[in-house]
């Protein structure tokens, strides 16, 4: 029987094939799916979408660029969909408010961008994350080339004492949201 993706290699643990499998017959079903119906997907809960490692598993990075594609075209048919609904301007608006929100977060002081985690927590690094968010500004407020994929594939240090990770991850969400809509 083939396989949708390769099989990592012996010994690299790889994503559970029923599972990717599964899903990617959901998404078929749901993109055929009218906004709100049971079968419903959205482009967000497929960038939170994971899957479990196994031996003998889909390779991790094939799967990877697999969703971000699907997730792309989730995006644009939502975006379609929402222009459909309440018109360009209106849809604008919308998406220039959360804009600011998000900028409005990056342009606090250094080391105050963020909730901490507790003194004996690990967090994500203060430094690595205010100098994305420096990026961040840069493509929010000079139009910066930044890419979709360099701000899902970021990756920040641990420490102490360190920023939210959940909050970090919420706000780098809407980010995608927000670049998916106006691409």
């Amino acid at each position: 029987m083939p396989t949708t993706f390769p099989e990592n290699k012996r010994g690299v643990r790889g994503y559970r094939p029923a599972d990717v499998d599964g899903f990617l017959e959901r998404a078929r079903t749901a993109y055929d799916a009218a906004p709100g119906d049971k079968d419903a997907l959205t482009s967000a809960q497929i960038r939170e979408t994971s899957f479990k490692l196994v031996k003998k598993g889909y390779s991790t990075g094939h799967v990877d660029a697999a969703l971000e594609r699907l997730e792309d075209a989730f995006a644009s048919r939502e975006r379609e969909i929402a222009l459909a609904q309440s018109g360009q301007d209106a849809w604008l608006v919308q998406v220039r408010e959360t804009a600011q929100v998000l900028l409005n977060r990056l342009a606090r002081p250094s080391r105050e961008r963020f909730r901490r985690v507790g003194r004996f927590t690990q967090g994500y690094s203060v430094d690595d994350v205010d100098a994305f968010a420096v990026e961040l500004r840069g493509y929010f407020q000079e139009g910066t080339p930044l890419s979709v994929d360099r701000v899902r594939t970021v990756t920040f240090g641990a420490e102490r004492g360190g920023y939210s990770e959940e909050q970090v991850d919420l706000v780098l969400d809407e980010v995608i949201n927000v670049m998916l809509s106006v691409r």
